[in-house]
């Protein structure tokens, strides 16, 4: 019982509310910075942390909230890859939307917990590098699973996949990795300290 108390106490309440609107606000307006093909994303971030600091079903949570977000972005029109995947198969595209994050944030929770009883530090390390790897995992098997998009994806008449492998994985992904290797255990740590004080 006291374990529970301690989980849904008010300070972890409270942090979970913090992670939560840092996540929808990053995602709905300023999470993500383009560059030319490159996007800088730092939404992920918060999904690590909340997976760290507060376990794996924290992390799905505020996983499936970040989907849920993007979601919104797709039906609404707000990225033009994402309306090239809507207008191509919706419900695939849904699904890819919802649990990307939400996956992805349960494992970062599980693996924190397995590897810090050993060591804390490799435990934020991997975690913080899972987020981003299962999210784009999971998101280039949902494209799997699309139609040929055809030459409206790239101009070329090459298919979405083709696009996603070359564009999305190869640049976003590598960057998604370093900024959440960077921050993730970066604010990790300021928490801790914060915490201590």
């Amino acid at each position: 019982m006291n374990s529970f108390k301690n989980r849904f106490s008010a300070k972890s309440i409270t942090g979970i509310a913090v992670l939560l609107a840092l996540v929808i606000v990053l995602q709905a307006v300023g999470g993500t910075i383009s560059i030319g093909a490159v996007q800088l994303n730092f939404t992920l971030i918060p999904i690590v942390l909340g997976a760290i600091l507060f376990g794996a079903w924290v992390g799905a949570f505020l996983g499936f909230a970040c989907g849920v977000v993007v979601l919104i972005q797709v039906i609404s029109g707000a990225v033009p890859l994402y309306v090239l995947m809507w207008t191509n198969d919706p419900v695939v595209t849904t699904l890819t939307c919802l649990v990307k994050t939400t996956v992805a944030g349960f494992l970062a929770g599980v693996l924190f917990n397995a590897i810090s009883k050993k060591n804390e530090t490799i435990a934020t390390f991997v975690a913080s590098a899972i987020v981003p790897i299962i999210n784009t995992s999971l998101f280039v098997i949902g494209c799997l699973f699309m139609k040929s998009i055809g030459g409206e994806a790239t101009g070329a008449g090459y298919n979405v996949l083709i696009y996603i492998l070359v564009f999305i994985v190869t640049f976003n992904f590598f960057i998604e990795l370093g900024i959440n290797l960077v921050f993730a255990p970066a604010l990790k740590r300021v928490i801790k300290i914060i915490e201590r004080k």
